[in-house]
């Protein structure tokens, strides 16, 4: 009997041996991201501000756009950036020069535009004035430039002031009484009943955010129409 105890208790201790060595098959923990669940990247959000003129944008204005002359001082006018959405989708930021009155209104309608996801094909400072170009295809949507006004020699345009602002021009064209427009690029836009990436329309979140701050819209002239352009005094 004493030996069979023996017996059986060497084959207990070995099967529990054997069991102990057996590795169990091992539950993955979950990982900190498993913990979070997927993620994604945040949504582009609206930067922008209005700034002095400093010196290397003042040199700018003081070569293109602005002369002795000119309703209103370099002093009076502010670097307003904004951050907006290109025709391929991308979020860059650009400059507009404009009268300090207006500069908080101004950004405060670009938000909107940024929220809306509304496209721009660039923003930039203006360029030299200079006679316009038929085959021209610049598509710059920019605010002061003291010039004449278009179609009317003597009298200066409302971006001489820093209160107007051209978006778009190339989906927006300066269409005349009869019909005709400034650069040819510009021909197939002439139809508004097309609804095509950069344009504007009546209503829109472009003419509704303007109407806003008590802007007017070129567009909604009786004579001619300038659908880029946006002003204080609509005119």
């Amino acid at each position: 009997m004493r030996a069979l105890r023996k017996v059986a208790i060497g084959a207990v201790l070995l099967l529990a041996a054997c069991t102990a060595a057996t590795p169990r098959p091992l539950t993955p923990s979950p990982t900190p991201a498993d913990e979070r669940g997927p993620t994604t990247d945040p949504s582009p959000v609206f930067t922008g501000g209005v700034h002095a003129i400093g010196r290397d944008v003042r040199r700018h204005v003081r070569a293109r756009n602005w002369h002795a002359g000119c309703p209103v001082s370099i002093a009076d006018l502010r670097l307003v950036k904004v951050t907006y959405w290109d025709f391929k989708g991308d979020v860059r930021t650009g400059p507009l020069v404009l009268n300090e009155r207006v500069a908080e209104d101004v950004l405060w309608v670009f938000r909107q535009l940024f929220r809306a996801r509304f496209p721009i094909h660039r923003i930039g400072l203006a360029p030299r004035p200079q006679p316009i170009d038929w085959h021209s295809t610049r598509n710059l949507t920019s605010s002061f430039n003291c010039r004449e006004a278009t179609g009317s020699p003597g009298s200066l345009s409302q971006h001489s002031y820093g209160w107007a602002v051209d978006i778009n021009p190339l989906q927006n064209p300066y269409v005349r009484l009869d019909g005709s427009v400034l650069r040819a690029a510009t021909k197939p836009y002439r139809d508004r009943s097309r609804d095509r990436a950069g344009m504007i329309h009546p209503g829109d979140i472009v003419v509704r955010s303007f109407a806003k701050i008590g802007w007017e819209w070129g567009g909604d002239w009786r004579t001619l129409k300038d659908y880029m352009h946006f002003s204080l005094t609509g005119g």
